[in-house]
């Protein structure tokens, strides 16, 4: 199975969003970009890449054991930014701290952590692929975009529980399901 570990964020939030976005996707060369699903969207808090079904188990005595260490915490959906030319993302604002503390338990936990890259909290609204992304005006479209969202500030909501989450990738978007989630302390 192919895992990663979120933040799902509620409805409501992932509704502001899109709402926020909407008009993104009539701007030039926005058509060229592959736009993320909003079911489907969530904050990455480690990605774990395939997985053995028999290795399912630990993972989720570990991912309980953070859970019960950290406490939830107010996240809003805010502002955007770009991944170079490839990537349009949605910002995090409130406890981002608790967030990463969270984040950094988990890939240590799971031993996956990503020191070249740290963890950046942000939600994938479009991809592009490498010429995809230069016909959508490069990183001057996305950057245009991103500028777009810098005043978007969704409504706060309670970042209370961590899933294990299976991606399903080939034909069409990637498909995510929850495995299992675990309550963080109130």
């Amino acid at each position: 199975m192919r895992l990663f570990v979120a933040v799902n964020p509620p409805a409501r939030a992932t509704q502001d969003l899109a709402d926020a976005a909407a008009p993104l996707r009539e701007l030039p060369g926005a058509d060229r970009l592959r736009w993320s699903d909003p079911a489907g969207w969530h904050l990455t808090l480690a990605f774990l890449g395939e997985v053995a079904v028999s290795e399912v188990p630990a993972l989720e005595r570990e991912l309980a054991r953070v859970a019960a260490e950290h406490r939830s915490h107010p996240l809003r959906l805010a502002g955007g930014g770009t991944f170079g030319e490839r990537v349009l993302w949605a910002g995090v604002e409130g406890d981002v701290r608790a967030l990463r503390r969270l984040a950094d338990a988990v890939q240590q936990a799971l031993g996956v952590a990503d020191e070249d890259h740290g963890f950046h909290p942000h939600l994938t609204l479009a991809r592009a692929g490498a010429t995809r992304g230069r016909k959508a005006g490069g990183a001057g479209g996305l950057r245009a975009m991103a500028t777009a969202l810098d005043a978007f500030r969704g409504a706060e909501w309670e970042a209370g529980r961590i899933q294990l989450m299976r991606s399903e990738t080939g034909y069409g978007p990637a498909r995510y399901t929850v495995v299992e989630g675990w309550p963080l302390q109130r």
